[in-house]
């Protein structure tokens, strides 16, 4: 919507671009918007580096209830308790958690969405209407958060329903520790390849060491705790 102001779905949009190393052009021209007006999204809003969809899109609604001006829209970070904004703000916090393990933006903001559910799952229709987002992106993000075993789902009434259970945080974290088993393999590689004396050699063998030793002990311990249940 030229001439409008940004949604919160063109932030996250900006953001991704930013990220991939796109200029301000090639970002204007896929959300069919001029490039200044993405320059001073950006500039004012961090630079950037620092620029996040999230807080820009508060930061917009902020200035506008100040100045007078017509609010912006407002997409809420992950859903429930629209007018609640301590729960909004630990939303965007609950997020981040994911997209500092490295899951991408959209894969997160689902992931948060379904823990603030009471029922923990949630219809593909209404997490668009609660993330603000379109179809295809949800789409995209419940596939491959599928795929990684983080989310399930079911049929329910001639509708998919995505849902976490009991045991996401356990697959997750099995998920991590032997992820660490190829950064093992990379390690004894290199160490080879330099050789096992060599002092750099030395140092990789070292470090394949500790993720050996730090994915095993990760994996007892998760096996213990849910062989224990709760307890």
């Amino acid at each position: 919507m030229p001439g409008g102001r940004l949604t919160l779905h063109e932030r996250e949009c900006i953001e991704t671009g930013l990220a991939d190393g796109l200029g301000y052009a090639d970002i204007a021209r896929r959300l069919d918007r001029p490039s200044s007006t993405i320059s001073r999204e950006v500039t004012r809003n961090g630079g950037p580096g620092r620029y996040r969809a999230d807080r820009a899109h508060r930061a917009t609604a902020v200035r506008a209830r100040r100045s007078g001006g017509p609010p912006a829209q407002q997409t809420p970070a992950a859903g429930p308790a629209e007018d609640n904004e301590a729960l909004r703000d630990f939303a965007t916090q609950f997020t981040e958690l994911f997209v500092y393990d490295g899951m991408p933006r959209m894969q997160a903001r689902v992931m948060t969405c379904l823990h603030l559910t009471d029922s923990g799952s949630l219809t593909a229709a209404e997490l668009v209407h609660r993330l603000g987002v379109s179809p295809a992106s949800i789409s995209t993000a419940v596939g491959a958060l599928e795929k990684r075993d983080l989310l399930r789902r079911e049929r329910d009434s001639r509708r998919d329903r995505y849902y976490i259970d009991g045991d996401t945080w356990y697959r997750t974290t099995l998920q991590l520790a032997r992820a660490a088993e190829e950064r093992v393999r990379v390690a004894r590689r290199g160490a080879e390849i330099l050789g096992v004396t060599t002092p750099s050699g030395i140092r990789l063998q070292e470090i394949a060491d500790y993720l050996d030793y730090l994915g095993r002990e990760m994996v007892m311990v998760v096996e213990r705790r849910h062989r224990s249940g709760s307890r």
